[in-house]
């Protein structure tokens, strides 16, 4: 059976009764319901999703190449079963809570505006990553790579110096705090 190769298209309001397993190249799907659905082996490049519910949905070997996801709901997501050659995404108010990265190379992604409530970030390559405006409330750096990452704008991450690579990595005074956990020293805010 030969897979479909889709351009240029726009879906809305859809779910994925209608769509075909295939390749879909710079398409943008509006207001989709894609909860609990199988999209393995599906390849996305130069795609935006703006506004759908993508949580729990099934990720096993699915390609995403320059993807844009925007007021996404994404909850439960194992980005780690993608096809890892050339993954590559932005995210920007969406909702990623409790998904899991474990051992992506997600270089230079831009995370904005987003809820990364206890996503798994351990052993990923994050280099260069930007979390703007982020909230990371117990999201998990263990084994990862934060060189160059920036955190300026984002609270609530808990990173623990001693097991995370963060050379060059910024964060704000504000939440430094989130380095200095592991330390159980008290740093008064108000000073």
């Amino acid at each position: 059976m030969k897979e479909a190769y889709v351009l240029d298209q726009d879906f809305e309001n859809i779910g994925l009764s209608q769509l075909e397993k295939g390749e879909y190249e710079n398409c943008t799907f509006r207001n989709c319901n894609f909860e609990y659905a199988n999209l393995s082996g599906f390849s996305f490049t130069d795609c935006e999703f703006t506004g759908c519910n993508l949580s729990m949905v099934k990720l096993v070997k699915t390609a995403f190449h320059k993807v844009v996801f925007k007021e996404c709901k994404m909850f439960g997501l194992q980005f780690n079963e993608c096809n890892a050659f050339g993954l590559s995404f932005m995210f920007d108010g969406s909702a990623l809570n409790n998904s899991v990265f474990y051992q992506a190379s997600i270089k230079k992604t831009v995370f904005k505006n987003s809820k990364l409530i206890e996503v798994d970030f351990t052993e990923c390559d994050l280099s260069n990553t930007v979390f703007s405006n982020c909230d990371l409330s117990g999201a998990i750096f263990d084994g990862t790579n934060l060189e160059k990452a920036d955190f300026r704008t984002s609270v609530n991450y808990s990173i623990d110096p001693a097991l995370n690579r963060l050379k060059k990595a910024k964060f704000s005074l504000s939440e430094i705090y989130g380095l200095l956990y592991k330390l159980d020293i008290d740093i008064d805010k108000n000073s």
